[in-house]
């Protein structure tokens, strides 16, 4: 859903804002950053207009997409699927093969996502992703960049239902190595994607920076199927790419 449209809507049902629209309908929002209050009332105006979007909670999961993409098909005059999909269905939609910017170009960067760390929205994971350093912790959410959130979880849904859990495990899918974090890139004083929280890192100990394809294990034949989804949706890998750090995957093109 645009932003223009959320405004327009807040305005056409006499909110000045959208913490008035939660408080009205008793959404519990006070202890909310600005972010979460904003998907919260996106989720509300879905709620109202009659679309299933589950819990209002302030967080960006595969059904709230799902919703939001039926009330923006909506505004449009373009019709969609308004139930709540299943994972097969949801998997059947063709990618949106968006464009994204050049890592070298921080100017082209910040025109799309901001400065590091802006716009950085928490969402729920279609499987749950062991912590690489202590794999008795699951991550269920995640924090990314709103911009790249729908293509993320689009891309995770299809890997669970490329990979079942013991097949995921045994590749290191579900290795959590890190997402939005505000560093420099290893090795450079350049910002790496992580701190716009466009970039995933998985199973970094058997995906080392500096190993090419004949030791890291998400260069082996069995992970080419996992690095085809990144790819439908326009995502790199720098393993594919440029033979090293095959933990590595981003929004950004080099």
């Amino acid at each position: 859903m645009k932003d223009i449209h959320f405004e327009r809507e807040l305005k056409a049902r006499q909110f000045a804002n959208v913490e008035a629209l939660l408080l009205a309908h008793n959404v519990p929002c006070g202890r909310w950053g600005e972010a979460r209050r904003i998907v919260a009332g996106k989720q509300l105006l879905c709620k109202l207009s009659g679309i299933e979007v589950g819990t209002i909670d302030g967080l960006l999961g595969p059904q709230t997409l799902h919703a939001f993409e039926v009330y923006e098909a909506r505004l449009v005059g373009n019709t969609f699927p308004e139930r709540w999909r299943d994972g097969s269905e949801r998997l059947s939609i063709a990618p949106t093969n968006p464009v994204w910017p050049r890592q070298m170009k921080v100017r082209e960067l910040v025109s799309i996502f901001g400065k590091p760390g802006e716009n950085i929205v928490t969402v729920d994971l279609p499987y749950a992703l062991r912590i690489a350093w202590d794999k008795k912790k699951l991550v269920h959410r995640m924090q990314v960049h709103e911009r790249v959130a729908p293509s993320m979880l689009r891309v995770l849904g299809r890997v669970a239902n490329a990979y079942d859990e013991p097949k995921r495990q045994l590749l290191g899918l579900d290795l959590f190595g890190g997402c939005f974090n505000i560093r420099n890139a290893r090795g450079s004083t350049a910002l790496s994607m992580h701190s716009w929280g466009i970039a995933l890192d998985f199973d970094p100990e058997r995906n080392q920076l500096k190993w090419g394809k004949d030791k890291a294990r998400l260069a082996q034949r069995d992970c080419e199927a996992f690095w085809r989804l990144w790819e439908e949706e326009g995502w790199l890998s720098l393993g594919r790419a440029r033979d090293y750090d095959w933990m590595h995957v981003q929004a950004a093109t080099l």
